[in-house]
């Protein structure tokens, strides 16, 4: 299929002043001006007047969890209630109209509650009737369960991190998701994983990083996502499988990498980070989940196997575990081979300036969620409320990151925060540590190639001929520009002779640009029904 796009703008740095542009099957075959666009006009089976809208490069989601996030949208939402109580009806309401064998919920933190507490296990069985239900926190790391559920999953009980109340972490977590694997049908598991990705298409998403791993979904489910992009237009699907010693698993699997959400650590919400010094909310210090030996051990076996490693790290005590390990296993195979590998990591959120210079020396990707400074950052936040503000402050730090030299993917960590890509570049360059502030232009290549690079692909992630194509037509309600919130950067780049692509005016005040269609390796994906001639 040949699709010519003209009369817009084009983020290329092919040519800063193109307005259009023509696609082939599944490359980008040219970008220009309107004028010589009517070369390209015979022969098309679709010629788009783009009427000054915005193309770029589709954005890549670099962390997403997709069953879970087609049933969260299906889901009770707790993420928006201002109480326990407004929780526990919203509940009652849903279980009442749900018909589906376990009532879900998703988003609740109860750290903005009066009540400054989760429901319980007996509150919840009251709200919903005694079916069976598990209502995960807002970090999907932990959740409450009724009795119900545990009746059916009586496994859970026995599992540490089990409370009377019906709170689950860790293991007992674990436990209760693989039970619930066992009670959603197959059917209903690919209707969420095919929600999951319209929903990223309607956002200009043209590839997200699936990151599975035994405790987070069903091997079935990376089968899944392949059947349904092959046989119809969705984002690609880049398949992880997050298993300590599970390369063989991972290559079965279809996957690029025995990594992702291999755990070394939990999540600072529900406490289960693993820390050097105890949070100041709570006499525990988290929870190590995997030591240095295991890691240098793992990375050294993918490394060797030719497949990307890597781990979900988070708390400081576990980024010191997970960079000793790299060391380690740059010592067993070489420092080149591990450049090589393009390894990762996730979130990285408490990484000290030393470690990210070893990060940045030994090749490794740093897969980062803006949104978690933009929900949880600052002084006044989540974060600081566990932490205090002087270990808060310094999260997420992507400017230090990318100074280190470690290269930066974007997501979001769907389910735990939503589908979003230009509020997230908006987060990144907004960052509320200042010091941690990148320009915009550095956090749209972090969404678009930096994802595309995170996955070992170097073609992608940019508009230029020979590239895949795959882009987002945007309305744009403001003017484009050459955004530096960071009064560091030099004002050349802002004066239009130096013909630096612009970007969408993303100031915190400024409402965001919103998808008309998107296209994936050629095909529309998305797009909103009349906005296109």
């Amino acid at each position: 299929m040949r699709i010519l796009l003209r009369g817009g703008y084009v983020h290329t740095p092919a040519d800063p002043h193109a307005t259009a542009l023509c696609l082939d099957g599944d490359e980008v075959v040219w970008t220009g001006d309107d004028d010589a666009s009517v070369h390209f006009e015979e022969g098309a089976d679709r010629v788009v007047e783009l009427e000054g809208r915005l193309v770029t490069p589709a954005f890549v989601d670099a962390h997403a969890h997709l069953a879970q996030t087609g049933f969260a949208a299906a889901s009770v939402d707790l993420g928006a209630v201002a109480s326990l109580g407004e929780a526990l009806d919203a509940i009652a309401a849903h279980a009442n109209s749900d018909p589906s064998a376990v009532v879900l919920g998703f988003g609740w933190d109860e750290t903005g509650w009066p009540e400054r507490r989760a429901f319980t296990r007996e509150e919840v069985d009251r709200a919903s009737g005694g079916r069976a239900v598990m209502l995960s926190r807002v970090d999907v790391h932990s959740a409450v369960v009724s009795s119900a559920f545990l009746d059916a999953c009586p496994d859970v009980v026995h599992a540490e991190g089990y409370d009377v109340s019906g709170f689950v972490a860790r293991d007992a977590h674990h436990a209760a998701r693989e039970g619930l694997f066992k009670l959603t049908p197959a059917t209903d598991r690919e209707d969420a994983i095919l929600r999951a990705l319209q929903r990223a298409a309607r956002q200009g998403i043209g590839m997200v990083h699936e990151l599975g791993a035994p405790h987070i979904c069903p091997p079935e489910d990376l089968a899944v996502s392949a059947a349904l992009t092959a046989r119809a237009p969705l984002p690609e699907v880049v398949r992880y499988w997050g298993e300590l010693d599970g390369i063989e698993t991972a290559l079965a699997l279809g996957c690029a990498g025995a990594a992702g959400d291999l755990c070394a650590d939990g999540s600072i919400g529900s406490r289960t980070s693993a820390l050097h010094a105890p949070y100041a909310d709570a006499e525990t210090s988290g929870h190590l989940y995997l030591d240095r030996e295991q890691v240098a051990r793992h990375v050294v076996a993918c490394t060797r196997a030719g497949i990307q490693g890597g781990f979900h790290v988070i708390g400081d005590r576990a980024v010191t575990e997970v960079v000793a390990g790299f060391r380690a296993a740059a010592d067993e195979v070489g420092v080149p081979a591990l450049v090589q590998a393009r390894h990762r990591l996730e979130h990285v959120e408490m990484a000290s300036q030393e470690e990210m210079a070893v990060l940045g020396s030994l090749g490794v990707t740093a897969s980062v969620q803006p949104m978690f400074d933009a929900y949880w950052g600052g002084d006044q936040g989540l974060y600081a409320r566990r932490l205090g503000a002087d270990r808060a402050l310094p999260m997420n730090a992507f400017a230090s990151l990318n100074k280190a030299g470690a290269a930066l993917a974007f997501g979001s960590d769907t389910p735990v925060t939503p589908f979003g890509p230009w509020a997230a570049v908006r987060a990144a360059a907004w960052h509320q540590t200042e010091s941690e502030r990148v320009t915009v232009r550095a956090a749209f290549n972090a969404h678009t190639r930096g994802g595309w690079r995170a996955a070992r692909r170097n073609e992608g992630g940019v508009i230029a001929p020979g590239a895949p194509a795959s882009v987002a037509v945007w309305d744009v309600p403001g003017d484009l520009v050459v955004q530096t919130p960071d009064a560091r950067i030099a004002a050349w780049s802002t004066d239009p002779r130096a013909g630096v692509p612009h970007l969408p005016d993303l100031h915190p005040d400024a409402d965001l640009p919103s998808c008309v269609m998107t296209v994936v390796r050629g095909d529309i994906a998305f797009e909103t029904e009349g906005a296109l001639s």
